[in-house]
């Protein structure tokens, strides 16, 4: 991912909480430790038992990126290995996270690869969503997998054509019987543009929790300057207009929904202090209404509206009229 200054922060490719009954949330954690993997595979043979990954020494198994895994509830891991007489072995790592939507917000991190059907995870179709409606991605011998509450990487050392059809068939195999709900509701709030000169990059699309996974993104503060922890959703898109000698050809949309009202208004008091300190006008914010506003800063034009327990951010226009177009593609009124 790349952030305005075009620093690779993390890398995706190596490396709305809904609620669920304590019953469910063990049944599906569980559900994950019962898939049987195959003894061999066209030449490829699995070695030992998996190796358990957990919250106690994700760490030592990976370094930054464990920060990345842990800000979408993650559980466990199981890494499986697979060796074959060519050396090229296959590793399959099967995250187990607590929700659904934190394994479909790993893989909205990245959406590059072709994109690949494993049993019934099939690529819908919908022209009212936001993001791509495919589940499983593959591309230069990497299949990334979102399939219920378990996200799943199976790689190869070298991709060459024969282990393709031994990954896909893996995949098939680990999703085999498993239930797989929609993405999350928050990606309900934001509606495509219609009759617009703004296009929504849903290949852009990324549902997220940590301010640390939003710095990835866009990047706006060292600091956690909206507040995001897990008790918090947030949905980050990207428009693009056709280049007319502008500067600013891309603009971005970011929506957060806080636990209540009050701390909306909190963390958007902290925003402006932290990111609009020169700001001459008094800023006084109501919690029992709509509270917007528009700033033109160095980056373009940039406005909030706080609504209720939302708070939408637009960031790189190139005009007011555009802030407040893109900004109108946010229904916070209807959730």
């Amino acid at each position: 991912m790349i952030t305005r200054n075009g620093l690779l922060i993390w890398s995706f490719v190596i490396s709305f909480v809904l609620f669920f009954p304590l019953s469910q949330r063990k049944s599906s954690i569980m559900q994950s430790d019962k898939i049987n993997l195959p003894e061999t595979i066209d030449g490829w043979r699995l070695e030992g038992p998996p190796r358990r990954i957990d919250k106690t020494n994700i760490f030592d198994y990976m370094d930054g990126a464990g920060e990345l895994y842990i800000s979408y509830h993650f559980d466990h891991l199981l890494v499986y290995e697979y060796k074959s007489k060519s050396d090229n072995d296959i590793l399959v790592e099967l995250y187990t996270m607590k929700y659904s939507q934190d394994a479909f917000g790993l893989l909205s991190l990245d959406w590059s690869g072709e994109v690949v059907e494993l049993n019934h995870l099939k690529a819908e179709k919908s022209e009212t969503s936001i993001s791509p409606q495919s589940r499983a991605l593959y591309g230069k011998g990497l299949l990334r997998v979102w399939s219920n509450n378990l996200y799943v990487r199976i790689m190869a050392f070298r991709d060459v054509p024969e282990v393709k059809k031994v990954i896909l068939e893996l995949g098939k195999k680990i999703t085999a019987n498993r239930s797989n709900p929609p993405p999350p509701e928050m990606l309900r709030i934001i509606k495509p543009p219609m009759n617009s000169p703004w296009t929504l990059r849903k290949d852009r699309t990324a549902y997220f929790y940590s301010h640390l996974v939003l710095n990835s993104l866009f990047y706006l503060s060292h600091e956690n300057i909206l507040n995001l922890n897990h008790s918090t959703e947030a949905v980050i898109v990207t428009y693009e207009k056709e280049p007319s000698n502008r500067e600013l050809p891309s603009a971005r949309l970011l929506v957060i929904k806080y636990p209540d009202n009050e701390q909306a208004v909190t963390a958007l008091e902290d925003f402006i202090k932290a990111y609009l300190p020169d700001q001459k006008r008094e800023i006084k914010l109501d919690i029992n209404q709509e509270n917007k506003d528009f700033f033109q800063i160095e980056d373009g034009w940039m406005g909030y509206r706080l609504l209720n327990q939302y708070l939408a951010l637009v960031f790189e226009c190139p005009d007011q009229r555009s802030a407040q177009e893109i900004m109108n593609q946010a229904v916070l009124n209807k959730h």
